[in-house]
């Protein structure tokens, strides 16, 4: 039992004494390359943002209110190309208010003109029983620029995995240390 315990304990150490064993110019390249990669990552997403013209081009639905033709968990694909001019009735839309943490995605239902001549839209979840006036915190109608953009496609599902890991943190750590040691015990250089 003894001897269990102290090989479980080699075993669980073992990356630790791999890292010290690499030297201090494997570690540092290493720690460059998972800069780099993130560096990428954050390059791709601001050159999204300006080919679709929006500040968010992909987003995930966080509640059932557009169910059943969008889920819980769908990836939504975003555009703001032609602006609010290419809004219809009956296009999905996403739009931030300042009274709420997080973009809403709901359904235009209404456009109006006022009588300056600006267009204001009307929104509604496809499984909610009444418009969102409600959310809207005062004013009747949305502005153009609380809209961040029009949906053009959706992928099933595949936002889950933003959802666990906002949900739990625990998951979210413990897949980015997963990640960084990966990287830092990456000998094929």
């Amino acid at each position: 039992m003894k001897l269990d315990i102290q090989l479980y304990l080699i075993e669980m150490f073992a990356p630790i004494q791999s890292l010290k064993s690499m030297g201090p110019r494997l570690i540092i390249q290493n720690v460059t390359q998972f800069g780099l990669i993130v560096a990428s990552a954050v390059i791709l997403w601001k050159a999204l943002c300006i080919f679709f013209f929006t500040e968010a081009p992909i987003v995930v639905i966080l509640s059932g209110s557009m169910e059943p033709g969008f889920k819980r968990g769908d990836l939504m694909f975003l555009t703001n190309k032609g602006g609010v001019d290419n809004i219809q009735i009956g296009d999905i839309v996403v739009y931030n208010l300042p009274s709420k943490g997080i973009p809403i995605i709901h359904r235009v239902i209404e456009i109006h003109k006022d009588t300056k001549g600006d267009v204001r839209f009307l929104t509604k979840g496809d499984n909610n029983p009444v418009d969102d006036r409600g959310l809207y915190g005062g004013p009747l109608w949305l502005k153009p620029d609380q809209i961040i953009g029009k949906s053009y496609a959706h992928i099933p599902y595949v936002g889950m995995i933003t959802i666990a890991l906002t949900d739990y943190p625990i998951l979210k750590w413990t897949v980015i240390g997963l990640l960084l040691i990966s990287v830092l015990l990456n000998k094929d250089q």
